[in-house]
């Protein structure tokens, strides 16, 4: 039988999201219906709700999330009813050739779920990554839930299933950071401070947090940047240099997402060393760099989907380094809201005074 459960939908492009009635299907084969306990406020979601990522409106918000599993379709064996699980927009396939070649973190054909969640009056939505989680309860792939100790917080552990996850990720899985490397994150917000938790992990001995916020800089350094550099006030590539021997970082990681920034990364890493980008552009940003530059200074250039993360392996080990109190994921709540503040959480997201709101239902 279809429930009727709140949802925030973003209408239309830039205007008010607002909570309606939404209808859930009964899963379907590989589907699950999912009780969401707690959902992040991520820059994503604001992209969706500006038409961003596309034009696919009205589309159901939230993707960040933790929650049990209510129920579960045909051929579900991975997850039950009752199982804690954290929600992925990356549910791999096993089938591609990045899954056959042992790369699953890569995967060509992540799939969500098949049947559409709607309004009441029938219109389709669109969930945002495929999870729409904005709501007290969604439907979802079932490969899309990765099951964790049920004992850590819902709100802490819902964040890996998007930002904090990217900017470990971006450090730990695609950047490679070691022991002893130096680090630089341009861009201090959620996805930011995390790249510097991630960092910190890895073993860097120097992590160079670079922002226009003192704020967030602040903040940074509570996660474990040993320098900032505030890119308003400093060339943040001379900075960078500087502290690093005149060489430049051995990884820079961009979490902005913009031209500017990434043509900074480019220049402010080591000769041979490595640039992740792990922020987001939108569709019509252009870059432009020398081309001999690109080959004169060698190394690689790297873009970092998701972290590169594989949920089954990534959540339940950052959820166990989280209990052992070796990271502090619970650092990257500022504070817990209600659906109907959703909007608001963006507004205090653009002015930089959160790095996660996070919906509790």
């Amino acid at each position: 039988m279809p429930q009727q459960v709140q949802g925030v939908v973003a209408p239309g492009r830039n205007e008010p999201v607002r909570v309606e009635t939404i209808v859930i299907p009964d899963p379907g084969p590989g589907e699950a219906v999912v009780r969401i306990q707690a959902c992040g406020v991520c820059h994503t979601d604001l992209h969706y709700k500006q038409g961003g990522i596309n034009d696919e409106f009205p589309f159901l918000l939230g993707h960040e999330a933790a929650g049990i599993v209510e129920s579960v379709g045909d051929g579900v064996t991975d997850v039950a009813p009752g199982d804690f699980v954290i929600l992925n927009w990356r549910a791999v396939c096993g089938q591609c050739r990045a899954c056959l070649r042992g790369r699953p973190w890569y995967c060509f054909a992540t799939h969500n779920a098949q049947q559409k969640m709607t309004l009441l009056d029938g219109t389709e939505l669109s969930p945002a990554l495929g999870i729409g989680a904005f709501a007290e309860k969604t439907l979802v792939a079932a490969g899309q839930c990765t099951k964790v100790d049920p004992a850590v917080a819902p709100e802490v552990a819902g964040l890996l299933g998007c930002g904090v996850m990217a900017g470990i990720g971006a450090a730990i899985n695609t950047g490679n950071v070691g022991r002893g490397d130096s680090v630089a994150v341009i861009g201090c917000g959620g996805v930011g401070d995390a790249a510097v938790v991630g960092s910190r992990l890895a073993g860097a001995a120097k992590i160079i947090a670079v922002d226009i916020d003192d704020r967030k800089l602040a903040k940074a350094t509570e996660m474990g940047a040993t320098h900032t550099v505030n890119s308003r006030t400093a060339d943040p590539v001379e900075a960078i240099r500087e502290l690093t021997g005149g060489f430049g970082a051995d990884v820079v990681i961009e979490a902005v997402g913009r031209p500017e920034t990434y043509r900074q990364a480019f220049y402010a890493r080591d000769l041979a060393g490595t640039v992740v980008l792990v922020g987001v552009p939108t569709p019509d940003m252009k870059l432009e760099l020398p081309l001999l530059d690109v080959f004169g200074r060698g190394g690689t250039l790297k873009s970092s989907w998701y972290g590169d993360c594989l949920p089954s392996r990534d959540f339940p080990m950052l959820i166990d380094l989280h209990q052992q109190g070796r990271i502090d994921l619970g650092a990257f709540v500022t504070e817990t809201i209600g659906l109907g503040d959703v909007e608001k959480a963006f507004a205090r997201m653009h002015e930089g005074d959160v790095l996660r709101s996070v919906v509790v239902l």
